[in-house]
């Protein structure tokens, strides 16, 4: 197959595809280059359709350190598991490839994308999307697209930039990625300071109209080289197995639905499934494959009654599983100071969903050491998210946090991180823990609610509070309703789940994941306006708690002290080796300190004492001596005439003995002896740079 290259040019940069030359036995393979960012990807389908219950569809978003030109760091010098920048990708792709598959297609599809080559100012996981809709339009994979995404920020101006540069991103008002098809949006990703609703609503407009440009694209090159598509099995229950639901099982399953209590309303239909399956009439003469393929349309039959009933409660009856008005918040309790000894902590609770955060701070030294294909080199702030199987009441796996426990604390940790205060404000590194205690729906959204809580009361000078609410929807032909606040079962069986977080200002983060082909822009409109008066109410709870940041850390946290020396004076600060630092440190009952290369130094100790002694003992090397300085420091050498002290390393001052005290002194060790610690007061530097002292009094004795 000879190569075919398809080339054409969005926002004035050059986006070129190439098939027919790489991995040619995948279903589905295309090099896209992007700007100089280089992207391989492959979708690959299997032939036979799996036993599950689910469409098992797996991207994969392998990063390259070659593509950045860096050599991974570690023993073994290659890439390890993916990073969370790796993994966030993959999910982003995945959410928005997903919808668009038959519900019933059970085929496993792999989506393979091998990041090449990285340009930071030609997004990746744009051009890797752009591959992996090309990729399965292309192939034999039955699939509804094409899609494809686009990023978008805002200037200081409230200009709204389409495919910004890296220096345009970081100097922009938020981080916008929008994607979906030429007909609807279908996945929205943000992390905003505090930008407008109708800012945000007009930024994702834009985006879906360069959606349409390149799903144009995708369509002409399909036309051309695009295979025919599989004949695939769709999933079906058999009508025997659904006229068995209906006819004994229908009614019952109804009236477990409209049970108000979660607990009590999934146990009584678990229990009502079981029945189902034990008293089926299955034929002992068919092969255990047999029966476990009759036990899964059961299932599915059954559980079919129960989303049916629930959808049409709320679209047809418009009410909830809980008895609450479309628009009704549970209720919500915030509390603080729920752990001792730690830097700060808070529950919050938004009816059976709670969530306790907990904040740690230390010093700049300990910020997070950043690995991968960005340009991002370490992060100060971190927002961890864990969600145990106890939350739910079961068992279950537990180990190393899962794709979506990543992808929960880093939705909160996009939200939050508009709020923290710079580094120079504040020269710490912050690590939040929420761990999720009991979950019924929108967990991520009350981690950073109890996140806003514990900065407060840890005393960190968060420039306002901020917190999220989740919206749903559920949506049949053109009749909608749009809920405010949604619990598991109607996250878990309605079609669109829409997390938006800000502070009363604006929007902070925003999240949108749906089920279906795509929403317009009257839904979008109408649920960012009940999200922001939904967050108004809860941002009412959270102040009512603690209305401002405590003006003092806890007693356990790092106290620290920030102040400046001459830049050409830092190597002195720090010694041959880390030689003085080392004994800075060690001397001042080990203190943390960061120097940075401006010369912002910030000591770090539980006790302020400690600080002071390293300041001092700073202060004595690096700061120049001026007349009217107070210091501290040994007596080096004794004369008749008087004593030397030792201001900094290399630099003595004399201090004579007529200003050894205020009467007359007839010999200097009368006052003082050898190794004495004194506290000096400058009196004159001369033009070859001698130093005469006043003694102030004489500290300790050695």
């Amino acid at each position: 197959m000879a190569k075919q290259v398809f080339k054409k040019i969005i926002n004035n940069r050059q986006l070129i595809v190439e098939h027919g030359q790489l991995a040619k036995q995948a279903s589905g393979a295309v090099l896209v280059r992007y700007g100089e960012t280089v992207v391989l990807v492959t979708a690959t389908v299997s032939n036979k359709v799996s036993e599950t219950d689910f469409f098992p569809l797996t991207v994969v978003f392998q990063e390259k350190l070659y593509s950045v030109g860096k050599i991974p760091g570690g023993f073994l010098k290659r890439e390890g598991k993916p990073s969370e920048y790796g993994t966030l990708s993959a999910r982003v792709i995945d959410r928005v490839l997903r919808p668009l598959f038959s519900e019933n297609f059970r085929n496993e599809v792999q989506i393979i994308i091998n990041v090449l080559a990285v340009d930071n100012d030609s997004d990746v996981r744009i051009a890797s999307l752009f591959g992996a809709s090309l990729a399965l339009g292309i192939s034999k994979i039955p699939f509804a697209g094409p899609v494809a995404g686009a990023l978008l920020t805002v200037d200081q101006a409230q200009n709204i930039i389409v495919d910004p540069t890296l220096e345009q991103l970081s100097n922009g008002q938020m981080e916008l990625i929008v994607a979906g098809t030429a007909e609807a949006i279908n996945m929205v990703e943000a992390g905003a300071k505090e930008v407008s609703e109708t800012t945000m609503l007009e930024a994702i407009l834009m985006g879906h109209k360069v959606i349409t440009e390149l799903v144009a694209f995708q369509q002409k090159i399909i036309a051309e080289i695009g295979q025919s598509k599989m004949a695939v099995t769709l999933f079906t229950v058999r009508a025997e197995i659904t006229d068995y639901v209906k006819k004994d099982y229908a009614a019952k399953l109804i009236a477990a639905a409209q049970i108000k209590e979660k607990v009590v309303r999934y146990e009584t239909i678990q229990v009502l499934i079981e029945q189902a399956v034990e008293h089926y009439p299955i034929d002992n003469n068919v092969t255990e494959k047999e029966q476990q393929r009759i036990v899964l349309e059961l299932k599915t039959a059954l559980h079919d009654v129960v989303r049916q009933e629930v959808r049409r409660q709320i679209l047809i009856d418009k009410t909830r599983l809980d008895g609450r008005q479309l628009d009704e918040i549970r209720p919500l309790t915030s509390e603080i100071d729920i752990l001792p000894v730690v830097h700060g902590s808070a529950l919050f609770a938004r009816g059976e969903t709670q969530v306790l955060s907990v904040v740690t701070l230390g010093a700049l030294g300990e910020n997070q050491i950043i690995d991968g294909i960005t340009d991002e080199d370490g992060k100060r702030f971190m927002h961890h998210y864990n969600f145990p199987p106890f939350s739910v009441g079961e068992t279950g796996r537990m180990g190393p946090p899962s794709r979506r426990e990543i992808g929960h604390g880093a939705l909160g940790e996009k939200a939050l991180l508009q709020i923290i205060p710079s580094e120079k404000v504040f020269p710490y590194t912050i690590r939040i823990v929420s761990e999720v205690l009991e979950s019924n729906g929108s967990t991520s959204q009350a981690s950073i609610c109890a996140a806003t809580l514990a900065l407060m009361a840890a005393g960190v000078p968060i420039t306002a509070p901020v917190v999220g609410i989740a919206m749903g929807l559920v949506k049949e032909n053109d009749n909608y309703t749009i809920l405010t606040d949604i619990q598991g079962m109607e996250d878990h069986l309605g079609d669109m789940d829409f997390k938006v977080a800000g502070t009363a200002q604006g929007i902070c983060a925003l999240q949108m994941d749906i089920k279906i082909a795509g929403i317009s822009e009257a839904i979008l409109q109408e649920a960012l306006l009940a999200a922001k008066k939904a967050r108004l109410q809860i941002l009412d709870n959270v102040l009512a708690t603690i209305a401002v940041p405590r003006a003092e850390l806890a007693p356990t946290a790092p106290k620290m002290k920030t102040f400046m020396i001459p830049v050409d004076k830092i190597r002195e600060v720090i010694g041959p080796g880390g030689k003085m630092i080392t004994a800075i440190i060690e001397k001042a009952d080990d203190v943390k300190i960061d120097i940075e290369d401006d010369g912002q130094v910030t000591i770090y100790h539980k006790d302020y004492p400690a600080i002071e002694k390293a300041y001092e003992l700073i202060k004595a090397i690096a700061m120049p001596v001026e007349i009217g300085v107070e210091i501290t420091g040994p007596v080096v050498k004794i004369e008749k005439f008087g004593a030397f002290v030792n201001l900094k390393e290399n630099v003595d001052g004399l201090i004579h003995i007529s200003k050894l005290a205020e009467k007359r002194v007839e010999k200097t060790e009368d006052i003082m002896q050898l190794n004495d610690i004194v506290k000096v007061k400058v009196l004159e530097v001369d033009s070859k740079g001698k130093i005469k002292l006043q003694l102030i009094e004489v500290l300790s004795k050695k």
